[in-house]
């Protein structure tokens, strides 16, 4: 296990344990508390392991956790299914083969997603980048056809850019968490990666609502199907599907948006009627 790693498995101990009270694991609250949630001491005595162990782990010392020690941690600290994962991945138990680097999509996955129109479609990789992209996405993105490749991160424009930062029409702070909880659960396997790294930083640096979602340590893996946005032809409710295909790499997905009700499904037809011209889209 690298310091990195160490320290974010401290870190992310440290805010599990502090989100709890010792209401919620039937322990008296003890009067009033300098810090909040639960005690070092109180964790230990309910996982079953030494104060002195469980401290180390928290500092981010290089010891060795069983299974069995950390499923026990994970069920004092109330960890759902996707924080046990995240606190396995961290402790080097779960292995997960790196993905090799995506680049191109290629015309292939281009002429998928050039007929998906007007129905928006994008392809991401794991850090969120935009790979590839039709007229539909590309319209309610805010013409990232004019964009930098650089530029074309999902992540980096809902956080940065004041046009993806009005694009939610209510349910923005949602949209955050969500980004940023599944950002940090794809980061678990990349903390020596410093394309992952230096945009986790560059991030933090540029947005405070990122730096304070960022320093919660949520981690989810769920999709959140339902999206209402703001575009130039009026407000559009649309659903999302994820498609994760083999002929992908590095762990990229398709993404697709479809109309929810039948005045969006007009509207996505004014949405592309507006961008006529086909252009190759893959970075």
């Amino acid at each position: 296990m690298t310091v990195a790693t160490r320290a974010e498995l401290a870190d992310f101990l440290r805010t599990r344990r502090e989100r709890l009270t010792p209401d919620d694991v039937g322990l008296p609250s003890g009067g009033r508390r300098r810090t909040p949630g639960l005690r070092r001491e109180e964790v230990a005595l309910l996982a079953g392991v030494g104060v002195t162990w469980y401290t180390w782990l928290e500092q981010g010392r290089d010891i060795n956790a069983s299974v069995q020690v950390l499923e026990a941690i994970a069920g004092t600290l109330r960890m759902d299914h996707q924080e046990r994962w995240h606190l396995l991945q961290l402790a080097g138990v779960t292995v997960v083969a790196p993905g090799s680097p995506c680049h191109v999509v290629g015309e292939a996955g281009q002429a998928i997603l050039d007929q998906l129109d007007p129905f928006p479609a994008t392809v991401l990789s794991q850090r969120y980048e935009i790979l590839a992209y039709n007229r539909a996405y590309n319209a309610l993105a805010g013409d990232l056809d004019a964009r930098d490749p650089g530029e074309r991160n999902q992540l980096w424009l809902f956080f940065t850019d004041p046009h993806w930062r009005d694009l939610c029409i209510a349910n923005r702070a949602e949209a955050a968490a969500h980004l940023v909880g599944t950002m940090r659960a794809g980061l678990a396997d990349h903390l020596d990666d410093p394309l992952w790294t230096e945009l986790v930083r560059r991030l933090r640096e540029a947005s405070e609502e990122f730096d304070a979602l960022w320093r919660r340590h949520d981690v989810v893996d769920r999709a959140l199907p339902a999206k209402d946005f703001r575009s130039p032809v009026g407000d559009l409710h649309l659903q999302l599907t994820r498609f994760h295909a083999g002929q992908l790499p590095g762990g990229a997905r398709m993404m697709v948006y479809t109309p929810r009700d039948e005045v969006t499904r007009a509207r996505l037809h004014q949405l592309v009627a507006a961008d006529p011209v086909q252009r190759l889209r893959a970075v």
